[in-house]
């Protein structure tokens, strides 16, 4: 059984600075990747960033430039380094765990005041 367990969000005013950690626990399971995803009241679910167990990175266009991803060294836990916020960033970020199938974290909340 996988489990991800994720840490890191709060309340941050404009122009601030927030890491999210997500770390995956169980057996079983090969990491193939993990990322993050977005969510507001109301919306879809977008996608913030994923890093690959190979290394491949890839950003959404609206946080290049601000956001980092970067894994530890055992593979089991992401980063997500979110930096210049503005309130437009404020949501729930969910981890994403590929591993065969998808896996969810249950989500961080981040809000940014402005």
């Amino acid at each position: 059984q996988v489990q991800l367990v994720e840490s890191g969000g709060g309340l941050v005013q404009a122009g601030e600075s927030v890491t999210l950690s997500c770390t995956a626990s169980g057996s079983g399971f090969s990491i193939e990747g993990m990322g993050w995803y977005r969510q507001t009241p109301g919306k879809q679910r977008d996608f913030v960033a994923m890093r690959s167990s190979h290394g491949a990175i890839s950003y959404a266009t609206y946080v290049q430039g601000r956001f980092s991803i970067s894994m530890n060294s055992a593979g089991n836990t992401v980063y997500l380094q979110m930096t210049k916020l503005n309130p437009e960033d404020t949501a729930v970020y969910i981890c994403q765990l590929v591993a065969g199938e998808i896996y969810w974290g249950q989500g961080t909340q981040v809000t940014v005041s402005s």
